[in-house]
């Protein structure tokens, strides 16, 4: 690539509505905390990268990564290219999804492979289950089911009795059809909670338990592994190739979820799903909580690494988009085309500016 050096980098910091509460354990989600990078070369290229931080999901939080993308900012405008990969790379393990949206944007900017897929191709997805009442879980389960998706996502984590009651309803809709339940507590059982949750656990049509325990508390995720008889997974407790490595040591999961605002670039994302997999465990790939930018950048990565459905899907929970193309999601599944440039909607997207510098 001709450019040496960034010729200017544009922030925006947004707040994007949902079109409904995102229930998770922890907390109901009502809108993105998203900030948008655009790196700019002297010929007037741009690239574009998402951070979109959910507290819990990372340490960082929406105001120390405004902060912390200010200074990047300041801090690239001094360096050639090969400078300013290096410096991201130091600041990655600490700021993980901040640095994320800097790496990809210069990723984009130099023409990386991963977004420049030959042919169109379709990269599944999974449907959340976000309803409650049962009568609205089945209206939900059915419509996703008609529309082609076949893998649903079930979040627990609220209370270990209802949340059974919860799964065996979703069980009996998907029982006789071609589904796949995961299910996810998001971190938010005890040992004692996790451990009676999967003992009174029905396997039937159950891919996958999700990250029950806190993340740090190893010991605890251990006792609810050899109580469970669902495979488990491993999300929240999985940054780097470090966790990695600790998780096929312990035997701690059969799979592992990777999300691209962890891992800091597109590139080492890659490489951490193929370790995964080198490691004898399969990897799983997506972000339920981001925008359509940093979706269709994990479905780029998950059309090469992936055989499963992806949990790219946080664009479908957005009351709008960041990008003006719309990204096309057929029978299930989110469509890659060749040639798709991303391009920011900047007149749609101002009534949800916070801040920009």
């Amino acid at each position: 690539m001709a450019m040496s050096r960034i010729a200017r980098i544009r922030l925006t910091r947004l707040e994007v509505p949902l079109k409904a509460p995102y229930r998770l354990s922890f907390r109901p989600v009502e809108h993105f905390d998203t900030i948008v990078v655009e790196c700019e070369d002297g010929d007037g290229a741009t690239g574009l990268g998402e951070a979109t931080v959910l507290t819990g999901y990372t340490e960082e939080t929406i105001e120390g990564s405004w902060a912390k993308a200010g200074e990047i900012a300041g801090r690239l405008k001094s360096l050639d290219l090969a400078g300013a990969h290096a410096l991201l790379r130091q600041l990655a393990k600490m700021h993980p999804f901040t640095v994320t949206a800097f790496e990809t944007a210069l990723e984009m900017l130099e023409g990386n492979g991963y977004l420049a897929p030959q042919n169109e191709q379709a990269v599944q997805l999974l449907a959340g289950i976000n309803a409650k009442e049962d009568e609205a879980v089945r209206g939900e389960f059915e419509r996703f089911y008609a529309e082609g998706y076949r893998t649903f996502k079930i979040k627990v984590g609220f209370d270990v009795e209802k949340d059974l009651a919860h799964v065996r309803c979703v069980q009996e809709l998907a029982s006789g059809k071609a589904a796949r339940l995961r299910i996810d507590a998001n971190q938010a059982y005890s040992a004692e909670q996790g451990v009676a949750f999967v003992r009174a656990l029905d396997p039937a049509d159950i891919e996958l338990l999700e990250q029950p325990c806190r993340a740090g508390d190893w010991d605890s995720h251990m006792e609810v592994v050899r109580a469970a008889g669902v495979p488990m997974m491993l999300d929240e407790s999985i940054y780097g190739l470090e966790e990695i490595r600790r998780a096929a040591d312990l035997a701690a999961a059969r799979f592992i979820k990777l999300k691209l605002m962890k891992l800091g670039s597109l590139d080492a994302l890659g490489a951490a799903l193929e370790r995964i997999r080198a490691l004898g465990m399969t990897p799983v790939l997506g972000n339920g909580v981001a925008c359509d930018l940093g979706c269709w950048m994990e479905a780029c990565v998950a059309a090469r690494h992936i055989d499963n459905a992806g949990e790219m899907n946080g664009f479908l929970r957005a009351r709008a988009g960041l990008l003006t193309e719309a990204l096309e999601v057929r029978s299930g599944a989110v469509i890659l085309k060749p040639g798709f440039a991303p391009r920011l909607a900047r007149e749609r997207l101002q009534p949800y500016i916070v801040e920009g510098r």
